[in-house]
């Protein structure tokens, strides 16, 4: 071992060299997570060396500074930069933004319903307004669907590489939201920061923001039911869901 051992909520990593050896519960997770590293094979992307999938086993490329510890500003640029950096051509059976939209959104309104109308109407409309369209996506690319400050770490290779990805297709908007709302008490601007990553990665503007405000709904909805709160501060520590809908175990949605 050479560093300290770092731990998430479901899994551990231990620095060898320039390696770490990344232990996580078995399981479709770490299946479907080796695929997508595998798949991206290093562009914008932490380097898997060897896998055991039974064993719950990673071999990856060792990386430093979290793009938390950078300013706000500097990451969301960073972030845009990678959101078109990681769109190749996806493979075929990947799971679709599309299908993600489709099964979620024909029940947020009873989900909204069951949680006692927790928000404004208004915002709930607006999401299932755009939700139609949503399901038609406007590309065919490779899309993280887990993109955020926390999975991007500095490497050598590249500045900034990704890890723990979702692999997607369709729309590489689908996880804007995301990289907002995850540094979005540190904003003075949300708009600004917003235009500020649809120029990085090169996104059609009104696609964007339709994509922001179905996830944001989505993301409000599926926290409330496990238990997050409004406050962020208060919020406990709890899994991600899947892609196509809650259920799935991950380190931070």
């Amino acid at each position: 071992m050479s560093g300290p051992v770092a731990f998430g909520s479901n899994a551990i990593v231990v620095p060898v060299g320039d390696r770490v050896l990344r232990m996580s519960p078995p399981g479709r997770e770490v299946e479907e997570q080796v695929r997508a590293l595998r798949f991206w094979d290093g562009r914008g992307m932490v380097l898997l060396y060897d896998a055991d999938v039974d064993a719950g086993a990673m071999l990856l490329e060792r990386l430093s500074t979290p793009l938390t510890t950078r300013p706000v500003d500097e990451a969301v640029a960073v972030l845009g930069q990678l959101m078109r950096r990681l769109a190749v051509p996806p493979p075929e059976d990947a799971l679709s933004t599309a299908d993600v939209v489709a099964e979620r959104s024909a029940g947020l309104e009873r989900e909204w319903e069951r949680l006692d109308r927790p928000f404004d109407v208004g915002i709930l409309r607006a999401a299932l307004a755009v939700a139609p369209a949503l399901t038609e996506p406007t590309a065919d690319l490779a899309v993280d669907g887990d993109l955020h400050s926390d999975q991007v770490l500095a490497g050598t290779r590249e500045p900034w590489l990704t890890v723990d990805p979702v692999l997607l297709r369709g729309d590489i908007e689908y996880d804007l939201a995301r990289i907002l709302w995850t540094r979005l008490d540190e904003m003075t601007d949300i708009v600004g920061y917003f235009d500020l990553a649809v120029h990085e990665a090169a996104l059609d503007r009104d696609r964007a923001h339709d994509w922001v405000a179905y996830r944001t709904v989505d993301y409000w909805l599926w926290g409330l039911s496990v238990g997050l709160t409004e406050d962020p501060s208060a919020a406990p520590a709890c899994s991600t869901p899947s892609p196509s809908g809650p259920g799935r175990s991950r380190e931070s949605r």
